[in-house]
This record gives C-alpha cells, sequence and structure tokens, in this order.
C-alpha cells in the first residue's frame, strides 16, 4: 500500500481523537486552571491565562484554549502555549484573534487542554494530561 494514503489515514485519525477523545481520568499530578476573567480587545484578539502542572511527557506537550458565547457548538480556538511537564505549576497565556464572528465582553465559556504529541510507530499521536472547562467574564482589555 502507498504510504501516502496510510499516512493520510493515519492523520485524520489523529486530528478526530483530537476534537473527540477527553482524558477518562487524569494523574493527580496534572491539573490545569483557568483565570476566571478574560481579555478582549475591540480589533477581537482575546487572551485567556491560567496556570499548569504536568508530568511524564516524551513529546512536545501544549497548552491550548478555545472560548464561546451564546454557542456552546461553535468555539474560537485561542492560541497555544508550548508546556514544560516537569510537575510544578506554571502559568501560561494564549492570545488570538477572533475574526469569524465577533465575541462580546460579558459571560463566555473556555475550555483548555493539556496535549502532548506522543511518538507512537512513527507518528505523533495525541496523549491528553488534563482538560478544565469553566465559564469566564471577557473584560475589555
Amino acid at each position: 500500500m502507498p504510504l501516502r494514503p496510510v499516512l493520510a489515514a493515519a492523520l485524520g485519525s489523529a486530528a478526530l481523537l483530537c476534537a473527540a477523545v477527553a482524558p477518562a481520568t487524569a494523574a493527580p499530578a496534572e491539573s490545569i486552571t483557568v483565570d476566571p476573567t478574560g481579555r478582549l480587545a475591540d480589533d477581537g484578539t482575546v487572551t485567556l491565562s491560567g496556570t499548569y502542572t504536568c508530568t511524564d511527557a516524551t513529546g512536545p506537550v501544549f497548552v491550548s484554549s478555545s472560548v464561546s458565547q451564546e454557542s456552546p457548538n461553535y468555539r474560537h480556538g485561542v492560541g497555544g502555549t508550548m508546556a514544560v511537564c516537569d510537575g510544578a505549576k506554571h502559568h501560561w497565556e494564549n492570545t488570538g484573534k477572533v475574526t469569524s464572528e465577533k465575541l462580546k465582553t460579558g459571560a463566555a465559556h473556555v475550555e483548555a487542554t493539556i496535549m502532548e504529541l506522543r511518538p507512537q510507530g512513527g507518528l505523533p499521536l495525541p496523549s491528553f494530561h488534563a482538560v478544565q472547562q469553566q465559564d469566564v467574564t471577557l473584560k475589555k482589555g
């Protein structure tokens, strides 16, 4: 079988896993928090932040975040930050510009995730360390 279709199928599967799979349980030493307030600039730039702790990473690890308002089925990705999984508590801050739909100040819902791209058989597959969902307030900033 040619390599290109196999690689495309594997990457497609990994993308589906990223969108649909959350960890059943996270190790007690691993966690992520979301600050109760996010910032929203006039040009649509959103800044979210919090803290995280993770351990036992063998591949690159990222803190990703998304925000939704009005419809929980439509989320805006807000940046991504490289994570250090040394067991210590670290601060994260993600910034991204939302252009497809105007966000407004006020109540919003944020999901933050610690996700590792763990090498499995030559392909990096997603492995989730922790997920946090939280209602926040977007303020001008």
